[in-house]
C-alpha cells in the first residue's frame, strides 16, 4: 500500500508540474525586404499601414534596431546569432552561395529540438541550392525563392542566372501563378490555421525588395494622391506605397487568423526589415515591372541600402506579444543577432556548448524587468568597410582608411562627423573594431570557390 501511495503521489506531482508549466510561444517572424524608415505610417511615411500601425501602439516599437545593409547578411544574423562575417567573406554580401555550414545551429533548428513546428515562406537567400534550402537548416517546410529576389508575377530571378528559376516547395522546382506577395502570405496563413503549437513560421517577404508592383486593389488605395509631377516618378511612388499597403494588409491577415483560431494570446509577433530602403533602383529581373525611379524614403536618417549610415541598417521593427509585452518604445540598441539568444532563452532552449553567439538575451530588457547600463557594442560589416556603434558612439570605416564618428544621442542623423576632433575615441573605437574583425573568417570555405554567387 505504501509503494501504490508512493506512486500515485508521484503521478500526482508530475501533472501538476506540467500542468503548471506554460506552454511554449509560437514565434512569427517576419522581415520586410528594403523597406524604407518612411515607408511606414507609424514614422510618419507615405504608405497606409493601419494594422502594422495598430500592432505598434500596442506592443514594442524597436526603435534602435540594427542590421546588416543588405539582405543575406542580416538573414544570415537572424538565423544564427552570429555576425556573418564569421562564416566568411560570402555572407557579408547579397549571395547566393552557402552562407552557413550544413549543421549550423538556427533559429529553426533549436526551437525544432524543443517540438516546435518550423516553416518559412517567402525569401531564403542563405543558398540558392536546394540542398542549402530551408530544410536542410531546421526547417519542416520551406516555400518560395531560394535565391535573393523574383519578379512578383512571373517569380523568376536575373535572366540568365543558374539561379533564374527559383520559385520552390521544399527544394522542389515549382511554377505558379499568382502574385508573390499573395502567395507567400497565403502559405504562413494557412502554416498558422493548422494549428500544430508550439510553432515558428519565418515569413522573409519579397515586398519591397525591386521588382515593385502589386495588385491593383491596393493601388486604388491612393486614389487622387500625386506622389510627383513627373509621371514615371508618380507611377514608381505609386506602386511602392501600394506594396507597401499590401505588406501591411497581409499582416492584418496574419493577426485575424490568430485571433480566429485562438492562438493570439500564445503568439509573439516580430517585424523587422533587413536593411533600409533603396531610394531609386533599376529593374534587372525577368518580367515586365517598370523601374522604380522614386521609391522608398528613409528620412530623416541618413543614407539608404547598401550604407553604413543609420538609413541603411536601423530600421523598422517592433515586437508585439499581448499580456507579456507592454506598450511602449524601447530605445536600447539591439542588433538581428539578438533574436536567436532571445527566443531560446524564451522557448528554454539550451544549447549544447558555446555557439558562439554575438547576439544577447534581450528579453528581461523588453519586459522591463531588467535594465542594461553597460555599454553595447554592435559590429556591422559590408563589402566596403565597417561600422561600430559602442554606447552612444558610432564609428564608420571604410576600406579606403576613412574614418568617421558620430554622437547619435546629440546627433541622430549623422550630419556633424567628430573623427578630427575627437581622437581619443577614435582610436577607443578603432580598437574594439580591430577585435571584432579578428573574429571573422576572411576565407571562403573550398567547397564553395568557383561555384555562381
Amino acid at each position: 500500500m505504501k509503494r501504490f501511495l508512493t506512486v500515485i503521489l508521484s503521478l500526482f506531482c508530475a501533472s501538476t508540474l506540467l500542468a503548471a508549466e506554460a506552454p511554449k510561444p509560437n514565434i512569427l517572424l517576419i522581415v520586410a525586404d528594403d523597406l524604407g524608415w518612411s515607408d511606414v505610417g507609424w514614422h510618419g511615411g507615405f504608405g497606409k499601414t493601419p494594422h502594422m500601425d495598430k500592432l505598434v501602439r500596442e506592443g514594442i516599437e524597436l526603435d534602435q534596431h540594427y542590421v546588416q545593409p543588405v539582405c543575406t547578411p542580416t538573414r544570415t544574423a537572424l538565423m544564427s546569432g552570429r555576425y556573418p562575417g564569421r562564416f566568411g567573406p560570402h555572407p557579408v554580401v547579397p549571395s547566393n552561395l552557402r552562407a552557413m555550414p550544413l549543421g549550423t545551429v538556427t533559429m529553426a533548428s533549436a526551437l525544432k529540438s524543443l517540438g516546435y513546428y518550423t516553416c518559412q515562406s517567402g525569401k531564403w537567400h542563405l543558398g540558392a541550392r536546394r540542398e542549402w534550402g530551408p530544410t536542410a537548416y531546421g526547417f519542416d517546410h520551406g516555400y518560395g525563392t531560394l535565391t535573393g529576389a523574383a519578379d512578383p508575377w512571373t517569380h523568376k530571378y536575373r535572366k540568365g542566372n543558374p539561379y533564374e528559376d527559383t520559385w520552390h516547395r521544399d527544394g522542389q522546382r515549382l511554377d505558379e501563378e499568382g502574385n508573390a506577395t499573395e502567395l507567400v502570405a497565403a502559405e504562413a496563413l494557412r502554416r498558422i490555421e493548422e494549428k500544430k503549437s508550439p510553432w515558428f513560421i519565418y515569413v522573409p517577404f519579397h515586398a519591397v525588395h525591386t521588382p515593385v508592383d502589386s495588385p491593383e486593389e491596393y493601388k486604388r488605395l491612393y486614389d487622387g494622391v500625386k506622389f510627383h509631377d513627373d509621371p514615371k516618378k508618380h507611377d514608381s511612388r505609386l506602386r511602392m506605397a501600394a506594396e507597401v499597403a499590401q505588406l501591411d494588409a497581409k499582416v492584418g491577415q496574419f493577426v485575424q487568423a490568430l485571433e480566429k483560431t485562438g492562438q493570439r494570446a500564445n503568439t509573439l509577433i516580430i517585424f523587422t526589415s533587413d536593411n533600409g530602403g533603396i531610394e531609386s533602383v533599376k529593374n534587372a529581373y525577368v518580367g515586365k515591372v517598370a523601374d522604380s525611379p522614386l521609391n522608398s524614403e528613409n528620412d530623416p536618417l541618413r543614407g539608404q541600402k547598401n550604407t553604413l549610415y543609420e538609413g541603411g541598417v536601423r530600421v523598422c521593427a517592433f515586437a508585439n506579444w499581448p499580456g507579456k509585452l507592454a506598450p511602449g518604445k524601447f530605445t536600447t540598441p539591439m542588433h538581428a543577432v539578438d533574436w536567436l539568444p532571445t527566443i531560446a532563452a524564451l522557448a528554454g532552449y539550451k544549447p549544447q556548448g558555446d555557439l558562439k553567439w554575438d547576439g544577447i538575451n534581450q528579453w528581461p530588457a523588453l519586459t522591463g524587468a531588467a535594465v542594461s547600463r553597460e555599454p553595447r557594442t554592435i559590429y556591422i560589416v559590408m563589402r566596403n568597410g565597417e561600422a561600430l556603434r559602442h554606447g552612444d558612439w558610432k564609428l564608420i570605416h571604410s576600406n579606403k582608411g576613412r574614418v568617421e564618428l558620430f554622437n547619435l544621442a546629440n546627433d541622430p542623423y549623422e550630419q556633424t562627423d567628430l573623427a578630427e576632433t575627437h581622437g581619443a575615441k577614435v582610436a577607443e573605437l578603432l580598437k574594439l573594431l580591430v577585435a571584432e574583425q579578428a573574429q571573422d573568417n576572411p576565407n571562403l570555405p573550398e567547397d564553395l570557390v568557383g561555384l555562381p554567387k
